[in-house]
C-alpha cells in the first residue's frame, strides 16, 4: 500500500508539471494608472474640473462617458473588458472587496517597481534617485536559468529602469528612456526608432521618453529576437497625471490598452508564442481619490496611493474574469507568481513573498 501511495504521488507530480504550458512571459506596467479608472472608467468630477480637463471636457465626455461604471470602463479599456476579462483574471476592484496594495510604505515608483521585481518591500529603497538595486530581481533570476539565459529583455520609458533592474550586474539588456535599441546590429526599424527618439520632443527632458518609442522598440525586439521573458514599462499615464492633464491621462491609458491588444494578437499568431505565453499586467502605485484634487499625486501622505491592481492572461491561468471575492493581496507577491508561471521557484538572498495561487492552474 505504501508503494501504491508513492507511485500515485509520483504520477500526480509528473502530471502536474506536464500541464505547465507557459514557456514565455511578458510583464507590462503602466505607471501610476489608478484602479478607479480601470474598474469605473472616467471620473466625471475630475473631467468637469477646469484645473484638470485641459479646457476640453466635451472631448472627454464624448469619448469616455457612459451611463454606468461598466459602460465607461469598456469605453476606456476595451481590450481589458473583452478579451482579458473573458479569458484571464483581473484583480483590484475594491468596491467588490478585491484589495491589492503596495507592501512598501512609500507609494511611489522606484520602491514600487523594486517590489514588483524582487518580491520584497525593502524600506531602504526610499527614493526615485536610489542607486542600482542591490537585490537580484526575478528577471535576473530567470536569466540565470539554462533554458532562458540570454533571452530576457526590458524596455522602459523612464531612465531609472537601468538602476531598478541593475543592468550592469544582471547583464540583462535594459533599454530605458533615451537608450538606443538594437545593440551593435540594429534592424532597419530599430535604426529608424533610434533616430526618431534622438530627434523627438522631450517634455520630461532626459528622464523619460514618449511611450510610443518604448512600445515599438519592444515590439521589434519581440518579433525579431523572440525573448522568453520581456518587460515593457509605459510611463505617460503617470506623467500626464502629475501635470494635471486628465484628458491626456485617459488617452494614454486607452493607448496602453490598445498596445496590450497588439501584443496579445501578435503572440497568439506567432508559432513560438501561441498558447504558450502569459501576460502579467500591473502598475507601480496608486493615486489620490478621496480628495479629488489629489488624483495628480501619490506618496504615503496622499490617501489611496497604495491601492493598485493587476491582471493575468495566459494558458496556465484559469478563466475567472474579474475577481470579486474578498481578498487582500500585495505587490510583493508578483515576483514569485511570475516565476511560478514560468515553472520556477524564485530564490535570492533577500526575503521573497509567496505567489498568488488564484492565477496558477497548478500549485507547484
Amino acid at each position: 500500500m505504501k508503494f501504491l501511495y508513492t507511485l500515485l504521488f509520483i504520477i500526480a507530480f509528473i502530471s502536474g508539471h506536464a500541464q505547465q504550458q507557459t514557456e514565455n512571459i511578458i510583464i507590462i506596467t503602466t505607471d501610476g494608472f489608478r484602479w478607479q479608472e480601470v474598474f469605473k472608467g472616467m471620473d466625471s468630477a475630475i473631467a468637469n474640473d477646469k484645473r484638470f480637463n485641459e479646457g476640453d471636457s466635451a472631448y472627454i465626455f464624448d469619448k469616455y462617458w457612459g451611463d454606468n461604471d461598466e459602460a465607461r470602463r469598456k469605453k476606456l479599456m476595451p481590450f481589458f473588458w473583452s478579451t482579458l476579462v473573458e479569458k484571464g483574471q483581473l484583480f483590484g476592484n475594491r468596491i467588490s472587496g478585491s484589495k491589492v496594495d503596495n507592501a512598501n510604505p512609500y507609494w511611489f515608483s522606484y520602491p514600487g517597481y523594486s517590489e514588483i521585481m524582487t518580491g520584497y518591500a525593502d524600506t531602504a529603497i526610499n527614493s526615485n534617485s536610489y542607486p542600482a538595486n542591490p537585490h537580484v530581481t526575478v528577471l535576473e533570476f530567470l536569466n540565470k536559468q539554462p533554458r532562458i539565459r540570454g533571452r530576457v529583455a526590458a524596455f522602459g520609458a523612464w531612465n531609472a529602469f537601468d538602476r531598478i533592474l541593475n543592468q550592469e550586474r544582471s547583464k540583462i539588456p535594459v533599454f530605458a528612456g533615451f537608450d538606443k535599441t538594437g545593440g551593435k546590429t540594429p534592424t532597419a526599424n530599430e535604426a529608424m526608432l533610434n533616430k526618431l527618439l534622438k530627434d523627438s520632443y522631450k517634455p520630461w527632458h532626459e528622464d523619460e521618453c514618449f511611450d510610443v518609442f518604448t512600445h515599438h522598440a519592444a515590439m521589434e525586439w519581440l518579433k525579431k529576437r523572440k525573448p522568453r521573458v520581456l518587460y515593457i514599462a509605459y510611463g505617460e499615464t503617470d506623467e500626464w497625471a502629475h501635470a494635471g492633464q486628465y484628458r491626456s491621462y485617459l488617452d494614454a491609458g486607452q493607448q496602453v490598452d490598445a498596445w496590450i491588444k497588439e501584443i496579445w494578437d501578435f503572440v497568439q499568431k506567432d508559432p513560438q508564442y501561441r498558447n504558450k505565453t502569459t501576460l502579467f499586467i500591473t502598475t507601480d502605485h496608486g493615486r489620490g481619490d478621496r480628495k479629488k484634487e489629489e488624483w495628480t499625486s501619490h506618496n504615503n501622505e496622499i490617501l489611496d496611493s497604495h491601492e493598485i491592481w493587476f491582471a493575468v492572461l495566459g494558458p496556465d491561468t484559469p478563466e475567472r474574469g474579474e475577481l470579486k471575492a474578498e481578498m487582500q493581496l500585495y505587490q510583493k507577491q508578483f515576483a514569485q507568481t511570475i516565476a511560478r508561471l514560468m515553472g520556477y521557484t524564485y530564490s535570492a538572498a533577500h526575503p521573497i513573498a509567496e505567489e498568488i495561487h488564484y492565477v496558477l492552474k497548478m500549485r507547484k
